[in-house]
């Protein structure tokens, strides 16, 4: 079967690769946002489809038989694309999102944030010396944080010049626990700031501030669209595109 997969992340390299070992034609698709990613197996596209219609005409002229929706939590764009570009096709969409960490044994610690804006103004009143891990694209949010130091991580830095107080890091998890308590206790962080994305790679950051007793601000994941059959692994994601698809196949 011929798959394609709205990918970028781990779990997105993880299905593709169980797919082309067991022999469907993969293409992941990539938005082409991040230096030097990290590259699936199967085939590769990157760059935009030109919207909703650019990506259903993509998905009927290229002859895939299903859609893996297996973008970051927050690409919530994306997202909501390809729900509606698939919507009047035969061909279904499996959304593959990982755990978020609702579940973690310190959630309850957590202080919840409804977006970047609200914790902004959450983390302003937990700390002095804030350690951001929100990603580069809204920490635009954050530009008025002049008068403080700021800790900020990214995979690539952003496009615009960052504040003299800022103190920028450029690394790509997975992240352990004890580099990250030496970070943290290092740079004195008083307030971590990070999305729900879940996942592995970038969870020691909540145990480090469990330990140290620093104040933990998480913003909530977007909605999810209606149209689509998710799932929460890559096992479940094979047997939801079996079971659309007709494949019968474990």
């Amino acid at each position: 079967m011929r798959v394609l997969v709205l990918g970028g992340t781990a779990e997105a390299r993880a299905v593709a690769a169980r797919l082309v070992d067991r022999g469907d034609d993969v293409v992941s698709s990539l938005a082409g946002r991040v230096s030097s990613p990290a590259l699936p197996v199967g085939g590769v596209r990157v760059g935009g489809f030109g919207g909703v219609a650019g990506l259903r005409d993509f998905v009927v002229a290229e002859g895939f038989s299903v859609v893996i929706d297996a973008t970051h939590p927050f690409a919530a764009r994306i997202t909501a694309h390809a729900a509606e570009a698939v919507a009047p096709l035969p061909q279904p969409l499996v959304r593959l999102r990982r755990p978020g960490w609702e579940g973690h044994p310190h959630a309850a610690s957590f202080t919840w944030a409804e977006d970047v804006a609200e914790a902004r103004d959450l983390a302003g009143a937990l700390g002095s010396r804030p350690f951001l891990t929100t990603g580069r694209q809204q920490l635009d949010a954050f530009a008025s944080w002049t008068d403080r130091y700021v800790l900020v991580r990214v995979v690539d830095p952003p496009e615009w010049p960052l504040p003299p107080t800022w103190d920028l890091l450029r690394a790509r998890g997975p992240f352990t626990l004890d580099a990250e308590l030496a970070l943290m206790r290092g740079r004195a962080v008083d307030v971590l700031v990070s999305k729900d994305s879940g996942g592995p790679l970038t969870q020691a950051k909540l145990e480090a501030a469990h330990v140290l007793g620093v104040p933990v601000v998480v913003v909530r994941r977007p909605a999810e669209p209606a149209g689509a059959t998710v799932v929460q692994s890559v096992d479940d994601a094979v047997v939801a595109i079996d079971a659309l698809t007709g494949q019968g196949r474990t």
